[in-house]
């Protein structure tokens, strides 16, 4: 063997297994991966909520400068949800984490905002409850037919996500006059595209669900002739 050769046990240590320094490496390479930039603007949403919450309810609740607080967390929040996809999809820092964490965070900054508000008496309860059934509901639906496709973000879903935020937004900060006004048809309009949404997302897992058992059953009967 020439100097510098090494063959594979060698490579791995005497008794074959990798050595200390190399699992170590590795393990530096996954705990990495997860700290990356679209990662961190997901954790800072997960921050976002509990600081959005407290300043929300503080003095009361009413105090329009804490709001304007609030407001500023929670448009950060918002900002951030629409480049942290972005960002892993474009510079591949896809993540187990952040396909788990990012709608979580979604979910949270929505449903605390909503949820203030209603408890604020500002937001009809029922509006609440239609937003929020929906984002649940059709996250459950996702995960009920993923094993024949995954349903794909609509345009229709993006504009509902936009309007949610911008009403959510309006009623947040303490509106008065032709403002409180407007922000009552923008509300309007974000439960019109939420409910109108949710029916097209059940729609098209009815379709995926009936694709992928008629695909099964025609690959078991080819298999079986």
């Amino acid at each position: 063997m020439l100097v510098g050769e090494t063959d594979g046990a060698e490579d791995k240590g005497g008794d074959g297994r990798p050595p200390r320094g190399a699992k170590l490496a590795a393990a530096a390479v996954n705990q990495a991966s997860v700290w990356n930039i679209a990662n961190l603007l997901t954790m800072l949403r997960l921050v976002l909520v509990p600081a959005f919450v407290a300043l929300m309810l503080a003095d009361g609740g009413y105090d329009p400068a804490w709001r304007s607080l609030a407001w500023a967390a929670f448009a950060i929040a918002m900002i951030t949800d629409l480049f942290d996809g972005h960002l892993a999809r474009t510079y591949n820092l896809v993540t187990d984490f952040g396909k788990i964490a990012d709608p979580i965070a979604d979910k949270a900054i929505m449903g605390a905002a909503l949820i203030c508000l209603s408890a604020l008496g500002d937001l009809p309860w029922w509006v609440t409850g239609v937003i929020l059934g929906r984002e649940l509901g059709i996250t459950l639906l996702r995960f009920l037919v993923i094993r024949y496709g995954v349903i794909p973000a609509s345009r229709g879903g993006k504009l509902k996500t936009l309007t949610q935020g911008v009403a959510v937004g309006m009623y947040v900060l303490a509106l008065t006059g032709w403002l409180a006004t407007l922000r009552w048809w923008v509300m309007a309009a974000a439960v019109v595209l939420t409910v109108v949404t949710g029916l097209d997302y059940v729609k098209q897992a009815i379709v995926l669900r009936r694709r992928g058992i008629a695909e099964r059953k025609a690959a078991l009967e080819e298999k079986e002739a």
